[in-house]
């Protein structure tokens, strides 16, 4: 029995051809997903940027009217403590002091809780905005990723 040596080293199955056009079709798929992919990360860079600037906006405007907001609240204070220390260098008598004194701790007591109410909205306000443009990017990159 004579074996065939010739069979297990012929190549004639293998062809050239074949080879370099798989590997031109595998380079070719290989590119055009690189170039998707990378033209999906570039539009997620620029929105993730733009959401950064519109964060940042929205968090110094707010700031800005939160800052004010204290700035006014100050103002109202010192504005009713003087007025009350004119009014208590008036005073004739003990009952008029303690009915000046009941009425401006009344009145700061008001003023304080309308005051606070007054920034605890602008808190609000300024968190919402703050977190908007983040929750809104987020939903759009869940959308993005339930379509693909």
């Amino acid at each position: 029995m004579a074996y065939r040596t010739d069979d297990i080293f012929s190549f004639s199955a293998f062809d050239p051809a074949k080879l370099t056009e798989s590997f031109r079709e595998f380079a070719e798929k290989g590119a055009t997903q690189s170039r998707d992919a990378y033209a999906k990360m570039k539009v997620a860079a620029e929105e993730a940027t733009k959401t950064v600037e519109t964060t940042m906006q929205s968090a110094q405007a707010g700031s800005v009217e939160l800052g004010l907001k204290a700035i006014d609240a100050l103002r109202t204070n010192a504005d009713m403590s003087l007025s009350h220390m004119e009014a208590l260098l008036g005073v004739k008598s003990v009952s008029e002091l303690l009915e000046l004194q009941t009425a401006f701790i009344r009145k700061q007591a008001e003023v304080t809780v309308e005051q606070a109410k007054a920034m605890q909205d602008a808190a609000r306000k300024l968190a919402e905005d703050v977190a908007k443009p983040g929750k809104e990017a987020a939903e759009k990159a869940m959308a993005t990723f339930k379509a693909a």
